[in-house]
């Protein structure tokens, strides 16, 4: 009895301790969001439903809050049967508040695009009306500018199937929608998944970024760079089987020729430190750069991205009882290694790399050995 009193004791005074340190917390983090709340900017979206957008925007990191509404249109108050029949003039949307110091305005809009169809302006989906277009509403003359030049880009690197015609409107007025469509993914969850999976906004998305689109995103930013490196790729030229042959080591020749894997923490640059990029054996083409390796503890030399996918080829190999994707290279078709989905951020891809299908060009000699262009990498 006594043991049991003296934890009873104990408790008494730990437990006001431990509401004082919760509280203490909870204000801290209520705080945090007030302040980014108010240091916040508006974006005012339109991407067809607004249970699917505001959703969406709401995984964003950056994002403070999003409320869904309308705008556009020349009834004040709207209701939503008023804008669901298209003839109040306006458009569903939702105002999304963010913090500028973590997320920017083109990422926002970057991640908006990823997650509507940006190509239609008969409606949304299975929602069609003016009503669902998609637009994004400008509050000031840089967003109106962003906004431009960030379309411009998608264009121009063809992302989508068709081109983009989403709407740059004057912002003017938000009114916010009925409290019932406020959070609806989460207060009516099953009608919200089965009207998302039924308007075969997924399905699209799926079709334009790839149905690992979750699991490995890539930003439009990262896919309109990767456009441009496309069109810089130079012409290699693969030597004769003879030539190759007598070029290569005996292990060279096993690796890059047929398809053999050199032994891990035993070959050349599975720990190599020095900066530089690293070039096919065979052929030359500029594969991997330092500043993309990391220590993968796998033995082998391992990079996040190479330095031009355009120099890359990726086929499925099914040599194992479970397929793989291969590696080589697109001029010299060298074998080089395999990609996998467990690297680190932001790609998120390890590319397990053979160091005898590679050479490597140390900073101080790639300008002699014409890989000049590619010190940019080195000026961070």
């Amino acid at each position: 009895m006594k043991n049991i009193s003296k934890l009873l004791v104990g408790f008494s005074f730990a437990l006001p301790v431990l509401f004082l340190l919760l509280s203490k917390t909870g204000t801290a983090d209520t705080m945090d969001k007030m302040k980014a709340s108010e240091n916040a900017e508006i974006a005012t979206l339109a991407g067809g439903c607004f249970w699917c957008t505001e959703s969406d925007l709401e995984q964003l990191t950056g994002v403070v809050d999003v409320v869904s509404g309308y705008s556009g249109g020349h009834v004040e108050n709207p209701t939503y049967r008023q804008v669901s029949s298209g003839k109040s003039g306006h458009i569903e949307v939702i105002e999304v508040k963010y913090d500028p110091k973590v997320v920017s305005y083109e990422q926002v809009l970057d991640y908006f695009f990823r997650h509507i169809d940006p190509t239609d302006d008969k409606g949304s989906f299975v929602d069609r009306g003016p009503q669902y277009r998609p637009a994004i509403f400008y509050h000031n003359a840089e967003q109106k500018q962003i906004a431009e030049q960030f379309i411009m880009e998608i264009d121009k690197a063809m992302i989508y199937p068709k081109p983009l015609k989403t709407e740059l409107i004057e912002f003017e007025k938000f009114y916010p929608a009925e409290e019932y469509h406020q959070d609806y993914y989460k207060k009516s969850s099953l009608k919200y998944k089965y009207y998302r999976y039924a308007s075969g906004r997924d399905k699209y998305l799926d079709e334009v970024f790839g149905d690992d689109r979750k699991e490995t995103p890539k930003t439009l930013r990262q896919l309109i760079e990767e456009k441009k490196l496309l069109s810089k790729v130079k012409e290699y030229s693969k030597p004769a089987k003879s030539e190759i042959k007598s070029n290569l080591t005996e292990l060279q020749y096993y690796v890059t020729q047929e398809e053999g894997t050199e032994r891990p923490f035993d070959n050349e640059y599975w720990d190599n430190k020095e900066a530089g990029i690293y070039v096919d054996i065979v052929t030359g083409e500029p594969l991997f750069s330092s500043t993309d390796k990391y220590k993968s503890g796998t033995g082998w030399p391992s990079f996040t991205k190479p330095i031009n996918p355009g120099y890359i080829v990726e086929k499925t190999d099914y040599k194992l009882i479970y397929p793989r994707t291969e590696v080589r290279s697109k001029f010299g078709d060298s074998h080089l290694g395999h990609v996998f989905k467990d690297g680190p951020k932001p790609t998120g891809l390890r590319y397990c790399m053979n160091s005898a299908a590679m050479k490597f060009v140390p900073v101080s000699e790639m300008k002699t050995q014409g890989y000049e262009e590619y010190l940019y990498l080195f000026d961070k």
